[in-house]
């Protein structure tokens, strides 16, 4: 039996204990602002400084309301209805900085956040969110000479169609009408298209940034579609590589270098790509290694030295992940390759997983390492 003097003082004890672990997690930071990427004059989505996303989304006969956006495994975030017919909800915890997708669902149906801009992943339209991250810079809109991204359709007789491709200029093409300019071909990633570098990943702004710090030599970067969303989620080992080597190799590139400054041999074209954009950057460049001679796998896989003995030898071999995936494959390839001579670079993002942050820090790591041996 514990004397009550005792009884008392354990009493205290354990509440002050059960403050100070309470007291030691960090309450959630009520400076929520506006998502980057929200519909003009729209208040929600919203982030705080420490990464938390706020939903708030007017439904006032809906039964159910939940965000896909949320903690891994745990079914995104559940909103809750109030009196104004408004349904809100804060994420359960704070997100890796950078582009997400997200979508809502409402009474069992999806749809996107109409006060969110969308984004083309997973195979259609979904919102988007932007959780600022603390190198935020190297992608930001600066007052600095700004490229030119342009549309292009351009004839692909294999697919009897028209197909459209975005180009990026550096600033001084239009400038000196007699310059040549270096070419990397940039595959987007799974259910996403040829709009995900220039919306998702600002490879734009990343280029215009890096030039203007005389951090690299400018080059052209050409986005395609990469053929992708013929393929079912799950179904990747049913992906044919041949019908989008044709237009890449066959079509695409005849027509940017006829219709665009490039230099046009294998020392100055590079290929490179996120995800299912890095295994057809694999692929295409063991087969025709004359064609490309710098590599860039994105979350794409690796090369080992058996891929590329007897083959025409790259100039650089860049694989990069971010640390949530499988960094030590990453970095013992690029180890393996430099091993067996191979000019390989690795790169893993610090605390991002397959997400747009990962591969935005990516391109910034592996452009200034292009085109200059």
């Amino acid at each position: 039996m514990i004397s009550k003097p005792l009884a008392v003082l354990f009493a205290a004890t354990f509440t002050s204990l059960t403050c100070l672990a309470q007291g030691s997690q960090s309450a959630i930071a009520e400076d929520f602002k506006p998502s980057s990427l929200n519909q003009p004059g729209q208040e929600y989505p919203q982030v705080n400084s420490q990464g938390y996303a706020r939903f708030k989304i007017k439904a006032p006969k809906a039964d159910s309301v939940r965000v896909s956006l949320g903690l891994g495994g745990k079914g995104g975030t559940i909103l809750t209805k109030g009196e104004d017919g408004f349904w809100t909800g804060t994420t359960a915890g704070p997100l890796d900085e950078g582009f997400h997708y997200y979508n809502v669902t409402i009474d069992g149906g999806k749809f996107n956040d109409p006060g969110a801009l969308n984004y083309y992943g997973s195979v259609r339209w979904e919102s988007g969110i932007e959780i600022p991250a603390h190198d935020q810079d190297f992608y930001a809109l600066k007052e600095v000479p700004h490229g030119n991204v342009q549309q292009v359709l351009f004839p692909s007789k294999s697919t009897n169609m028209a197909r459209r491709a975005f180009v990026y200029t550096p600033p001084s093409y239009d400038k000196d009408k007699s310059k040549k300019y270096p070419v990397l071909y940039l595959q987007h990633g799974w259910g996403e298209d040829e709009t995900a570098w220039s919306n998702q990943g600002h490879a734009n702004l990343i280029m215009d940034n890096m030039i203007a710090e005389g951090k690299i030599k400018p080059f052209i970067i050409v986005m395609t579609y990469g053929m992708t969303n013929e393929v079912k989620f799950g179904k990747i080992r049913e992906f044919k590589i041949d019908p989008f080597q044709t237009v890449l190799v066959d079509e695409l590139i005849p027509y940017v270098d006829a219709n665009f400054r490039t230099l046009t041999n294998r020392d100055n074209r590079a290929m490179a790509g996120l995800s299912m954009g890095g295994m057809e950057t694999k692929m295409i460049t063991l087969n025709k290694p004359d064609v490309f001679g710098y590599y860039g796998l994105l979350s794409g896989g690796v090369y080992v030295p058996e891929d590329l003995n007897g083959k025409t030898k790259p100039k650089l071999v860049f694989i990069s992940c971010g640390s949530k995936e499988r960094p030590d494959g990453v970095t013992k390839a690029a180890t393996d390759l430099k091993a067996a001579g191979y000019n390989a670079v690795s790169y893993v993002s610090d605390k991002t997983a397959h997400e747009f942050l990962t591969w935005r820090r990516s391109l910034h790591e592996l452009a200034p390492l292009l085109f200059n041996k």
